[in-house]
């Protein structure tokens, strides 16, 4: 059993906290941990809160895991600062992969959030710091790289290739064989039928370009 600290005091931790305390017992969750300037709690879920600067000297990384399952708020890449500042810390992180999902691959990253009914099939390839919430279609041979979050319901056919920084909305769908650029933002309910630029939100059926997605006014819930 691995000792488990969560990174925040949210919905999306109390959510990991319920997964990796009741639906299975390979992991020990000891403690949440959030930054100094953002603590609010002493005690969050009935376990402690310690201030993410200094985790180390409370829990050496030679003894705890870590598990940081945010949002895909900024396009990851607020997930990717806390996964990254873990690892230079020297911890490792763990990935949750509910035994309700359909799991034909082994080839699955650090902190990764599988959550129930996800359909992964055979020679899927997916990096480290992804969340699929419930209920996807990934399709074989396809390919999600690092710190992309993929919403509900996405159908995502064969042989795609989904690239670091990518969000993808509820009940969007790709078709085969696609690349879905860097930073792309698929909102939801989009088919996309072509490969798709970086850093650019794609809306409609077909899905067709709609202004950057590395602007601050793009809402992250298209």
């Amino acid at each position: 059993m691995k000792k488990v600290i969560i990174f925040g005091c949210e919905q999306t931790s109390q959510l990991a906290n319920y997964y990796l305390t009741q639906t299975t017992s390979d992991f020990e969750v000891v403690a949440f941990t959030v930054n100094k300037e953002f603590r609010k709690y002493d005690n969050y879920c009935d376990k402690p809160v310690v201030d993410f600067e200094t985790i180390q000297d409370i829990y050496p990384p030679s003894e705890y895991c870590l598990f940081a399952p945010m949002t895909g708020k900024g396009l990851n890449k607020i997930r990717e600062k806390i996964y990254n500042q873990g690892k230079d810390k020297g911890y490792t992180f763990i990935s949750y992969i509910s035994k309700y999902a359909t799991v034909l691959t082994e080839d699955i990253g650090e902190n990764c959030f599988i959550l129930e009914d996800n359909t992964i099939q055979p020679f899927v390839k997916i990096g480290n710091n992804c969340v699929l919430w419930s209920g996807n279609h990934v399709g074989h041979h396809s390919i999600i790289e690092d710190h992309v979050f993929i919403a509900s319901c996405c159908v995502i056919s064969g042989n795609c290739l989904i690239k670091s920084y990518s969000w993808l909305g509820v009940n969007c769908t790709l078709r085969n064989a696609l690349t879905i650029g860097t930073g792309t933002l698929v909102a939801m309910s989009a088919s996309v039928t072509k490969n798709t630029d970086e850093y650019t939100v794609y809306m409609g059926v077909p899905a067709k370009p709609f202004g950057r997605s590395d602007e601050e006014k793009v809402s992250m819930s298209l």
